[in-house]
């Protein structure tokens, strides 16, 4: 079976607190990108096999997030032998959660190869052993995130027919560095009534609590959100801890402007 995990952009971050298990409370809206996807193609097979190509990926095939939600269903289902292959087009480092989506999408697809009957809130609840922002991936609709990012509510927006401008540096920012100069706190306005003004009115409200420790260590990812505003983005952001920043258009953008760096423009109709 082939199925295709997509992206995701955060719409505000907010980092409220700091948790007893080291983890942090968060608020943040996921929204999901659907015309960005990896490629996922999981088959029965006679051994257990994992492929992977496209853009690489420095870890051990055990330690791949596809192959550890095959190893959570197998633990409690009897599982035969697969072959997976994933093919990333997702950049890792960006803070588009593609890794997050390979382990959800490859948890929904076991559960429909063999028929597991397992459903849709045990699969979130398996999600969020994996990562933070996994269970996101298991329905991928807009989704206002709280806890750690595994409570999910809907989450009422629409950008639609907008431009998507995503573009990524040669950096990668890890999630401890992302962390190490944050001040939690409450926000004044939640995010969730932030998103109901219109795309225009987010550039000064919405925010994206990591920016504030990320743009003075990486002033190119900075640059970067600049100089989409300055191309005429409604709103842009830094999305999740990553490296990557992604702007909203009403007129098509120019990523010609944003030389050696990953980019992909898309049109928002999800």
């Amino acid at each position: 079976m082939i199925s295709f995990p997509c992206a995701k952009i955060n719409l505000g971050l907010n980092i409220i607190s700091k948790r007893e298990d080291g983890y942090h409370n968060i608020e943040t809206v996921f929204y999901p990108v659907q015309e960005l996807t990896d490629v996922l193609e999981i088959v029965e097979s006679d051994r257990f096999l994992f492929t992977q190509t496209g853009i690489g990926i420095d870890a051990a095939t055990e330690d791949n997030l596809c192959v550890k939600a095959y190893r959570i269903l197998e633990r409690d289902y009897r599982l035969p032998p697969v072959s997976i292959y994933l093919h990333k087009v997702i950049p890792t480092g960006a803070g588009l959660g593609g890794g997050s989506s390979d382990a959800s999408f490859t948890l929904t697809v076991l559960n429909r190869i063999f028929d597991l009957n397992i459903s849709g809130e045990q699969l979130k609840s398996y999600a969020a052993m994996l990562g933070s922002d996994c269970a996101f991936f298991i329905d991928s609709v807009p989704a206002k995130a709280s806890g750690r990012g595994e409570l999910l509510k809907p989450a009422e927006v629409n950008i639609s027919g907008l431009y998507l401008l995503i573009v990524k540096p040669d950096i990668h920012v890890s999630t401890k560095e992302a962390y190490a100069n944050i001040t939690p706190r409450i926000p004044d306005i939640s995010i969730s009534e932030i998103i109901k003004l219109p795309v225009e009115n987010w550039k000064d409200k919405l925010h994206n609590d990591f920016e504030n420790s990320i743009f003075p260590i990486y002033p190119v990812i900075a640059g970067i959100r600049e100089k989409m505003y300055g191309q005429g983005a409604l709103y842009s952001s830094m999305s999740g801890s990553g490296a990557s920043v992604f702007g909203l258009f009403k007129e098509k953008p120019n990523p010609a402007e944003f030389e050696n760096m990953w980019k992909r423009q898309l049109i928002i109709d999800n």
